[in-house]
């Protein structure tokens, strides 16, 4: 009798276990945060505060949406903004939004304007795919002229 009481104590724990771990791999979502803005900048970076994975490790909804928004009423002139992988995410295709995509590899993905007018935006989807849901990193670059921005944005991730 207390063998089978063990032994079904014993299975339930491990139906919890593996239900709690199967419930996070299928909702794998973050909330990171930018470090290291810039004081002085008049733009605003645009990143992704909740995102989900599939069971292949593929942000589902198309992709993350990286971008800059402009704080001020006055135009830029060439302006990049870089996504770079720094740990454990590949991009697919990348899809414009107020520019055209410059650059696009696996760890790279880059959207410029000649021009970039006031209260505007300027960005990018990407297809993301994350080798570790627990363990990633990318970096914002940005680059223009007509600001005092630095170029390094900071970075995202957990």
């Amino acid at each position: 009798m207390n063998r089978t009481r063990t032994t079904v104590a014993a299975l339930a724990a491990v139906g919890v276990v593996t239900a709690a771990q199967l419930g996070l791999a299928g909702a794998a979502s973050a909330a990171p945060a930018v470090s290291a803005k810039s004081s002085g900048c008049p733009i605003d970076i645009v990143y992704p505060t909740r995102f989900y994975v599939d069971h292949n490790g593929w942000v589902t909804n198309g992709g993350l949406y990286f971008g800059i928004k402009s704080k001020t009423s006055k135009s830029f002139k060439k302006v990049t903004f870089t996504v770079t992988n720094v740990k454990n995410l590949r991009f697919g295709q990348a899809t414009p939004k107020g520019g055209k995509i410059s650059h696009k590899t696996s760890q790279t993905a880059s959207v410029y304007t000649s021009t970039f007018k006031g209260k505007a935006s300027l960005g990018f989807k990407v297809h993301t795919h994350l080798l570790n849901t627990r363990s990633y990193k990318l970096k914002f670059t940005l680059h223009g002229s007509g600001w005092n921005c630095a170029v390094n944005q900071g970075t995202w991730g957990s």
